[in-house]
């Protein structure tokens, strides 16, 4: 009963709020829903088509595009999985966004930490170049990588692991292309975190480095969800990078894009459309169970990074 009594102000609190936003708002209270709809029917519908697509025959898929499939072919999937290597292509990326992404949040937590809560010359200046990598699409780079890649390869001992054809140099690029953004969105995240904090524990005798990893990063949890995400996904989906830098005869270290490409590229006209959209449904479940997990997480972030 007292928990009932005391959930009814807070009930017109809210309620009260949503009225006065919605008088605020106006028509463009509507006009926000609906744009919300159609942004909603634009993603959702080529998903769900996609997963429908899949257990499909392809009379199916051609003849009656968007009818249920009068009975479910699983071993679409079984094909994808098995005969056009989906499933180490998927390993591939797992590993490669896995190493990325976990050397893009390392060093980009630490330098827009840096950024943020010290003072040096140089700082404002260093800090807009890794804005300025948000305005320079990467494709434009793509001859010059290749070829700054390459001669990474020649390097003594360690050239093999990071030139052409190697999971190392791939995974370098993506943390390159990866880090403005990062040190960016966690810049201002690490400004809005209170520093009396930090301040005890120097006064304690903490290092800098003790203070960042055990005090300041946990701070910095939602902030470092949300980016992490967004690496995922934007790691996850690349083709352009990998289709350079994996340009070797074997196909043993391709990544998932690259696969599902093949398999819509080997055959020609012939192609295996049930199987390629099976590959194009085990690329994105494993995103929508990602994103689906964390997605308070990602809007504790955004949220708690804009309103602190």
């Amino acid at each position: 009963m007292a928990s009932q009594a005391g959930s009814q102000p807070v009930a017109l609190a809210r309620s009260a709020a949503r009225e006065r936003r919605r008088r605020v708002l106006g028509p463009l209270a509507g006009l926000s829903h609906g744009a919300l709809l159609v942004w909603t029917a634009l993603v959702v519908v080529p998903i769900v088509w996609t997963f429908l697509a899949s257990v499909k025959t392809e009379d199916e898929i051609f003849g009656s595009a968007w009818s249920l499939p009068a009975v479910p072919r699983w071993d679409n999937w079984a094909r994808a999985w098995e005969q056009a290597h989906v499933g180490r292509y998927m390993l591939n990326s797992v590993v490669v966004v896995s190493l990325g992404t976990a050397g893009t949040m390392l060093l980009g937590s630490m330098a827009a930490y840096v950024l943020a809560r010290y003072r040096f010359r140089g700082g404002r200046a260093v800090y807009l170049l890794f804005v300025s990598g948000l305005a320079f699409p990467v494709y434009l780079a793509l001859t010059p990588l290749f070829f700054v890649v390459r001669n990474m390869g020649s390097l003594p001992l360690i050239g093999p692991l990071i030139g052409l054809d190697s999971y190392g140099g791939l995974v370098l690029v993506y943390i390159a292309y990866s880090l403005p953004f990062t040190v960016f969105f966690l810049s201002a995240f690490f400004r809005t975190l209170p520093g009396a904090v930090a301040e005890a524990a120097f006064v304690d005798g903490a290092s800098h480095a003790r203070v960042f990893f055990q005090i300041m990063l946990p701070l910095a949890r939602p902030g470092i969800v949300s980016i992490t995400i967004f690496n995922v996904l934007g790691q996850w989906n690349q083709y352009q990078i990998p289709l350079v830098l994996l340009s070797g005869q074997s196909k043993d270290k391709w990544v998932l894009t690259q696969g599902i490409a093949d398999i819509s590229t080997a055959a020609g006209y012939d192609a295996d459309w049930a199987a390629l959209f099976a590959a194009l449904s085990m690329a994105i479940l494993p995103m929508l169970v990602v994103y689906t997990i964390f997605q308070r997480q990602i809007q504790a972030g955004l949220t708690a990074g804009a309103l602190k």
